[in-house]
């Protein structure tokens, strides 16, 4: 698991760092706390709504041995795993946090939470979709604590494809949360639980279904900003394989409630047009260029997959992300969507493993609950399902827009009193005049202006001019070789 760290934030740099990130939280209108109605009315539902099976009357599935997953330090558990093997495949056992019981339609808190859309995470601080009651307290799955939950029963054969799928609203009780380095390492060295030691078998079958069905997972280093004692730094990494695994067994659960919804003729979908014939023509020639030709031979996702880690093959993942664009929600009430496909899934698709942290996973749940199972959609469902794809659409642009603002103002705040030096980088993509450009050290990504006659790939040395924590910008120059 390659790591690049930057310095942490010079101490001079942290007073405008922390006002800057507040300009931002406040440009982008974030709640900084709860309405005292929705805040109160989270902590009614947690002492209230009830956990024994008996009294909630759900299904008795303590018994399972399900674990968490999830980076390091996290508290808003939505989903617990358990995953054994068969003669003939596979029972993959999947809970999702139960959030519909807490949250009363209509009620102070679903209203806060469709403004809200989605939990944001800020260096300084997340802004939760529900309040910590419920998102890190009654309604997470966390460790040795009985919890509702919507469990998705998979039967899946030698090919890790689902045979037979069942959803039942129960209660659960996870044995153990689970980091992800932490269970690699386990995983290795062969000490992990049964559940762990089934995912690179599951990973490798879930890898080949999705060449087959054309889809394709880009696996970019992730840049993310770490806090650390009282400053932040920065933190590129390409991440372990067990997180590609996990990801599966949520995108196998949305491509089952795609189905459930799409026969239910009712629903939501997450859905992202085929890429551009033009645009595919053109990445097909940027791979020959770049040395790393794609073959008509081998399928897409395949091509990506087996893609070295070298600045040309970051260069072509970057070329291959602008190839999907369009993601959005469709709802449908009789007629389906004309194309339901997620293209880059390669599938019809649903977000419903996330509801402590994403709104229409609540919808997803409770409309494929009622379908699965032979009952009605609530119809508080079923008349607010229009509204939802505009609430997302919003959501996610506050939290775009949070995210990366929040990263240029760290890059600058640990480039701050660096002006002058010069740093090594390798050109991402190429745009006009302008170039992206990713620094080794720091892990910093750069816009840079008059770069001359460069390609993706290439090597380049830049002179950082100045940095500007109050916006977040950085301004380079090319520096002589």
């Amino acid at each position: 698991m390659p790591v690049r760290r930057s310095r942490i934030v010079p101490t001079e740099a942290r007073g405008a760092l922390a006002a800057s990130l507040e300009a931002l939280r406040r440009s982008l209108d974030l709640p900084a706390s709860f309405p005292p109605e929705a805040q109160a009315e989270a902590e009614r539902a947690a002492a209230a709504v009830p956990v024994d099976p008996a009294a909630a009357g759900l299904a008795d599935l303590r018994h399972i041995e399900f674990l968490t997953i999830d980076p390091a330090g996290s508290t808003d558990l939505d989903q617990a795993v358990h995953l054994e093997r068969t003669a003939t495949g596979a029972i993959l056992h999947y809970a999702i946090a139960d959030v519909p019981a807490y949250v009363a339609p209509g009620g102070a808190l679903d209203g806060e939470a469709r403004r809200r859309a989605q939990t944001i995470y800020a260096p300084d601080g997340r802004i939760p979709l529900h309040p910590p009651v419920l998102s890190e307290h009654a309604a997470s799955l966390l460790p040795e604590q009985d919890r509702r939950a919507y469990v998705w029963r998979f039967v899946l054969d030698d090919g890790a494809r689902p045979v037979q799928t069942t959803l039942t609203r129960a209660v659960v009780r996870s044995r153990a949360q689970w980091a992800y380095a932490e269970a690699q390492e386990a995983i290795d060295l062969g000490t992990a639980p049964l559940t762990l030691l089934a995912m690179p078998w599951f990973g490798a079958e879930r890898d080949a279904r999705e060449s087959e069905r054309g889809g394709a997972s880009l696996n970019l280093p992730e840049t993310r900003v770490v806090a650390e004692g009282d400053g932040y730094r920065l933190e590129s990494r390409d991440g372990v394989p067990l997180e590609e695994w996990n990801a599966h067994v949520s995108l196998l659960t949305g491509m089952a409630a795609a189905e459930i919804m799409l026969a239910g003729g009712v629903g939501i979908l997450r859905t992202m047009p085929q890429a551009d014939p033009d645009d595919v023509a053109e990445f097909r020639a940027q791979t020959i260029a770049l040395g790393l030709p794609w073959r008509f031979d081998i399928p897409y996702g395949t091509y990506l997959s087996d893609l070295p880690h070298t600045p040309a093959g970051r260069a072509v993942r970057e070329y291959a992300g602008g190839l999907f664009r369009g993601a959005g929600y469709v709802a449908f009430d009789g007629d389906p969507p004309d194309d339901p496909r997620q293209a880059a899934i390669g599938a019809p698709y649903a977000h419903t493993t996330a509801p402590l942290r994403r709104l229409v996973d609540r919808w997803s749940l409770v409309i494929c609950d009622a379908l699965a199972n032979g009952r009605p959609v609530p119809d508080w469902a079923r008349q607010s399902l229009p509204e939802v794809p505009a609430l997302m659409a919003a959501g996610s642009q506050r939290a775009g827009r949070m995210d990366a603002g929040a990263i240029d103002r760290v890059e600058a705040a640990v480039l701050r009193g660096r002006e002058g030096e010069v740093f090594d980088g390798v050109v991402l993509s190429v745009r006009g005049d302008g170039a992206r450009v990713q620094l080794r050290r720091p892990p910093v990504e750069a816009k840079v202006a008059g770069l001359g006659d460069v390609v993706p790939g290439a090597e380049v040395r830049l002179r950082l001019d100045a940095a500007s924590i109050a916006d977040g910008t950085a301004l380079f120059s090319e520096a002589a070789s």
